[in-house]
């Protein structure tokens, strides 16, 4: 009841169903829950509908430089051709090691958006010191991701969760 929006009827409902995910959760996680900055250096984790989203949302928000991380190759070329200036495929060995690497240190801003544990693992792995990893997959419930206390303090970074990208869906 909370979640049931009426539309114009006019409105393809091809288009409609991107409003009601991707383009809200993943833009809206870089707008809203980042309030990205403009120059930052952000990675995506994850490169469906929603993480093609929040790639845009970096291109719309004015981000640096836009690194996208997926498994398939498929995936990285849409990246590419979307906006993103890098691609990295994470399942390439030492794939974190190179994005961090390649940032001197990681990422300020990273968007885990595939609602896998082990895309959670990489998006905070690339994150640099005092840098923000924003979670915006949903995975299973019983599903949980470990954070290591001291790094978390000694890097001051910051874990943010971002249900449908903060946003006032109506």
């Amino acid at each position: 009841e909370d979640s049931i929006i009426v539309i114009d009827r006019d409105i393809p409902m091809v288009d409609a169903a991107l409003f009601g995910c991707a383009v809200v959760t993943g833009v809206g996680a870089v707008i809203n829950t980042a309030k990205l900055p403009a120059g930052s250096t952000i990675a995506v984790v994850g490169l469906g509908g929603v993480g093609l989203c929040a790639l845009l949302g970096g291109v719309l928000a004015g981000a640096a430089r836009i690194i996208a991380v997926d498994i398939a190759e498929d995936k990285l070329g849409l990246a590419r051709q979307l906006g993103a200036t890098e691609t990295f495929n994470a399942a390439t060995p030492n794939c974190a090691e190179e994005i961090k690497d390649t940032t001197n240190g990681g990422v300020e801003y990273a968007f885990e958006v595939a609602g896998v544990v082990d895309a959670m693992k990489m998006a905070y792995s690339i994150t640099r010191r005092g840098g923000t990893t924003v979670a915006s997959g949903l995975s299973h419930h019983t599903h949980s991701f470990e954070v290591p206390h001291a790094q978390l303090v000694v890097d001051e970074r910051s874990i943010r969760g971002s249900y449908m990208g903060s946003s006032i869906v109506r």
